[in-house]
């Protein structure tokens, strides 16, 4: 990539993280659709780059990225020209004219309370580690947190006695959360086994890996997905499945919808607005499942 186009790059994602205030990793997805997007044919004039380059660039993708990656591709796309027109760059947001995919209605992946207890209590608690992991799994359900939250807790963040979390979530926003009874007592047992932290750095992290220093999301992965094996659940789940889970369980115990948002953090009710139609899917199923007119019956 050229020099000018390598400044304009850093640029830009220095305008994300400071002046927009979004998170590390949003930050580096834009910034990685964009340096693709820029070392592409496509994009050889800037300047005079219009609607049918940027469709050619997206057909070019659309066999190798899902309607959503392909509408968070655009997404990307858009915030890049947004910014060139604020510095002057251009007159104008080519990606305006560009039609987004249209997406069916997304329904994640939720696990039973029967199996979140089981995938909890499936942790051999007598290990350091398993303290950490018991810990962990207790946070993401019971408090709902996205797995960088978890990842990036702080021990000063986490009020036991008070029965509640402060979390730091996109956009350096921060939220309240409720802690329940069994949170917080595994994380008091992981505190009281937690090893010294390599360094200042990771004193006050919540969360650390056997070297003393702050666990990543991806061992988090590995843990929930081994753990979900050991309990006998065979679904696809992530970390994020907890959040869901979560979430879907308030909405079908009658929690305000309002009350779930502000919980998990989301800009608008829409986004929180999706549990209802879990909530809904589940007992549609359950009532075709044993509807007496059901084939087979």
């Amino acid at each position: 990539m050229e020099d000018k186009r390598k400044r304009l790059l850093d640029d830009y994602a220095y305008y994300l993280g400071v002046e927009r205030a979004m998170s590390p990793n949003t930050v580096s997805a834009y910034c990685g659709d964009v340096r693709s997007f820029l070392c592409s044919p496509f994009a050889s004039d800037l300047a005079a780059l219009g609607c049918d380059e940027l469709t050619g660039y997206l057909a070019s993708c659309s066999e190798m990225l899902s309607k959503r990656s392909q509408a968070r591709l655009l997404s990307s796309l858009t915030s890049f020209f947004d910014y060139l027109v604020k510095e002057g760059e251009r007159k104008d947001n080519p990606c305006d004219k560009v039609d987004a995919p249209k997406l069916g209605r997304y329904l994640p992946v939720v696990l039973s309370v029967e199996e979140v207890d089981a995938i909890i209590e499936s942790v051999d608690t007598s290990t350091p580690s398993g303290a950490r992991d018991r810990a962990i799994l207790e946070i993401l359900y019971g408090c709902g947190l996205r797995v960088s939250e978890a990842s990036s807790l702080r021990i000063s963040h986490v009020f036991i006695k008070e029965g509640f979390v402060r979390v730091v979530g996109k956009g350096n926003k921060e939220r309240l959360v409720p802690m329940g009874e069994s949170a917080a007592e595994a994380f008091a047992a992981w505190l009281a086994v937690r090893p010294e932290p390599s360094g200042p750095r990771y004193s006050d992290l919540a969360f650390l890996n056997r070297f003393g220093k702050q666990l990543s999301r991806v061992s988090i992965f590995k843990m929930i997905k081994k753990q979900a094996l050991l309990a006998g659940v065979t679904k696809d789940i992530s970390p994020h499945t907890f959040r869901h889970s979560f979430a879907t369980h308030l909405v079908e115990n009658g929690a305000d919808l309002r009350a779930v948002q502000e919980m998990l953090g989301h800009e608008s009710i829409l986004t929180t607005e999706i549990y209802t139609h879990i909530d809904t899917a589940t007992w549609q199923a359950a009532i075709l499942e044993h509807h007496p007119r059901r084939q087979g019956r």
